[in-house]
């Protein structure tokens, strides 16, 4: 017998979710939620955007691209071209930069006058009018450039435009572009931790897959930056917002308190 689907006759719900999510090897895990979320009723562009944008360029040569790899065998085309077949124009051209690992790895060293050479030169002048003429200028600094490299970046961008890069990207986009282009410059741990926190809401699918994925590769790092962007551990909102064996499960993957 196999033990997923004997798994799945027995349980419901979320925790048949989470343990159905347990089961598989992580790429493969991985793999799945991105095939669901493209041949499912509508993209569900959010979902690619968050596996894609919360991997470096190491992870997505390593464990993610074993991910990429198996979508032939399993589901007879690869990630790329499903992605290109669903989804158009500059949101398409970014997941593509993702996906291809286009990203610098993050550096706790950034040179500041090339910090300040990218906000005045490259992305001021692209940030004038992103719907114009500039928009691949404005994606590539977004996708090739390490996160650490961007916060710089947009602090020399928001000191020269008087605005900030998000007022920027707002006024100018909106939709699933809007959201990538929010996502991609965020540092990797506050961007799970700001989707651990949604998810902890009413975005079940969230919560299980930050969980499910990062759990042996850098939940607990996470954890420390949810506790201090929301000033309480990711277990007291686990347990205020579910219940039962789902909760019990979660808190057993979660662990203690930072």
């Amino acid at each position: 017998r196999d033990l997923t689907e004997t798994l799945k006759s027995e349980l419901c719900g979320k925790f048949e979710r989470l343990i159905v999510a347990l089961m598989y090897l992580p790429y493969r895990y991985e793999a799945k939620e991105l095939h669901d979320a493209i041949k499912g009723l509508g993209t569900k562009e959010g979902v690619i955007i968050e596996i894609l944008a919360s991997r470096t360029k190491n992870q997505l040569w390593t464990s993610a691209c074993a991910s990429w790899s198996c979508f032939p065998a399993d589901y007879g085309s690869s990630l790329e071209e499903d992605i290109q077949a669903d989804t158009s124009g500059y949101l398409e051209r970014i997941l593509v930069y993702l996906l291809q690992g286009s990203r610098d790895d993050v550096s706790s060293f950034v040179d500041p006058g090339l910090a300040l050479q990218d906000a005045q030169v490259r992305l001021r002048p692209a940030g004038k009018k992103i719907r114009g003429t500039d928009e691949m200028k404005f994606i590539t600094i977004l996708c090739t450039c390490s996160a650490t490299h961007l916060l710089r970046v947009f602090e020399e961008y928001e000191k020269i435009a008087n605005k900030s890069i998000e007022d920027s990207i707002k006024s100018e986009t909106h939709g699933s572009l809007e959201e990538a282009m929010l996502t991609v410059g965020k540092v990797r741990q506050d961007f799970d931790g700001c989707c651990l926190a949604q998810g902890a809401g009413t975005r079940d699918g969230t919560l299980i897959r930050n969980i499910v994925s990062r759990s042996e590769i850098d939940l607990n790092l996470i954890k420390c930056h949810f506790k201090k962007m929301y000033g309480k551990t990711l277990s007291s909102m686990i347990m205020e917002d579910t219940s039962g064996d789902y909760k019990n499960t979660l808190l057993s993957l979660v662990g203690s308190d930072p």
